[in-house]
């Protein structure tokens, strides 16, 4: 049975960082696609940024570039999301989500079959 559980949300400044964390188990993770995907009060949730855990190539939306990093740890089985530069428009809950890495298109949260249950980021101005 597959396990996403997101850790490191929390409240901070505007021009502050978070560290988010997705401890995955259940499976070996190598042939897929990891994704951070966040959902913000009223709105859509949308894509943040992805890893193709064997090829460890990343992607980001752009309102994140240069802001946020994806990174994995093979041997602890997480997926991490570095974000620096917080802004007041990046508080959402923020996802772990999990794909075969077949997926087309990593920013569309549809090809994800397995999702973490999400953590609270929220940045006050």
């Amino acid at each position: 049975q597959v396990q996403l559980v997101e850790s490191g949300g929390g409240l901070v400044q505007a021009g502050g960082s978070l560290r988010l964390s997705c401890a995955a188990s259940g499976r070996t993770f190598s042939s897929y696609v990891m994704g951070w995907f966040r959902q913000a009060q009223g709105k859509e949730r949308e894509f943040v940024a992805a890893i193709r855990w064997s090829e460890d190539k990343t992607y980001y939306a752009d309102f994140v570039k240069g802001r946020f990093t994806i990174s994995r740890d093979n041997a602890k089985n997480t997926v991490s999301l570095q974000m620096n530069s917080l802004k007041p428009e990046d508080t959402a809950v923020y996802y772990c989500a999990a794909g075969h890495y077949t997926i087309v298109d990593v920013t569309a949260p549809n090809y994800y079959g397995y999702w973490g249950q999400g953590t609270q980021v929220t940045v006050s101005s």
